[in-house]
């Protein structure tokens, strides 16, 4: 199973906390304010804004919490904010790339690169990484969205370009520039998604065993605990047994 999707189900299983969800909401609402600011500040002529409220929603945040995100951006705040991706090698050769949105470049990067240093990794040059991954658009529907045939019939009818399902429910697969209207379209015919995001998807993977796996995925949770770190993405690989020993509870 690919590494980065096993840790994102294994942290799906074991809960979400109040205070994760207080965080991922703090993000989310920081994506929207960024790109609120950038252009338009009604999603439907600001395709960046409305990627990002479609993500939110998908999450369960409250109206008023996006709302308020815009509203936001009417403020002079949210001008210093700046995209920022790190990519490096975390253990076992395992190949990383965080996404950040930040106010103050210095801190986040040395945030950055304390993680990867404690956790015996490297962090590279932009780009260092990002050729193994393909940036694109991945939505997420519950299993109870539809039959697998009626959401590969739904997404293939919104231009999507690949669809998996299984009892965790329905993945579908669309290039970056279509994330939005793809999602919009399967809205309508199946709901609202679990998931709407833009991901960076391993094209090559790194076979890791327990302990190599155990590390990257402290060294996934620790990014991820950074206010300023928006996603991060791995291209580790690991096995079904061993899958099944860090899903225990």
């Amino acid at each position: 199973m690919a590494g980065h999707s096993a840790f994102k189900n294994i942290m799906h299983k074991k809960g979400r906390a109040d205070a994760a969800r207080a965080k991922l909401f703090s993000k989310l609402g920081r994506e929207i304010t960024v790109a609120a600011k950038m252009g338009m500040p009604d999603p439907a002529m600001n395709p960046r804004l409305r990627l990002a409220v479609q993500a939110a929603r998908a999450e369960n945040m409250p109206k008023d919490n996006i709302e308020r995100a815009i509203k936001k951006a009417a403020g002079g705040d949210a001008d210093t904010y700046e995209a920022i991706r790190y990519e490096g090698y975390g253990p076992g050769g395992v190949a990383v790339i965080a996404e950040a949105l930040t106010d103050n470049r210095n801190r986040t990067g040395g945030a950055v690169r304390a993680v990867f240093a404690k956790y015996g990794g490297n962090l590279g040059a932009t780009g260092s990484v990002s050729h193994m991954f393909a940036h694109i658009g991945e939505i997420t529907f519950p299993a109870s969205a539809g039959s697998a045939d009626a959401v590969l019939e739904a997404a293939i009818d919104a231009g999507a370009d690949d669809v998996a399902s299984d009892t965790d429910g329905h993945f579908i697969a669309t290039s970056f520039e279509n994330l939005g209207s793809v999602a919009a379209a399967l809205e309508e015919k199946l709901g609202a998604p679990t998931s709407v995001k833009a991901v960076w998807k391993p094209s090559l993977t790194t076979s890791v065993d327990e302990e190599k796996a155990t590390s990257i995925m402290k060294m996934i949770s620790a990014l991820e605990d950074d206010d300023d770190v928006q996603n991060v993405y791995a291209n580790f690989e690991i096995s079904d047994e061993i899958l099944k020993k860090l899903t225990a509870a």
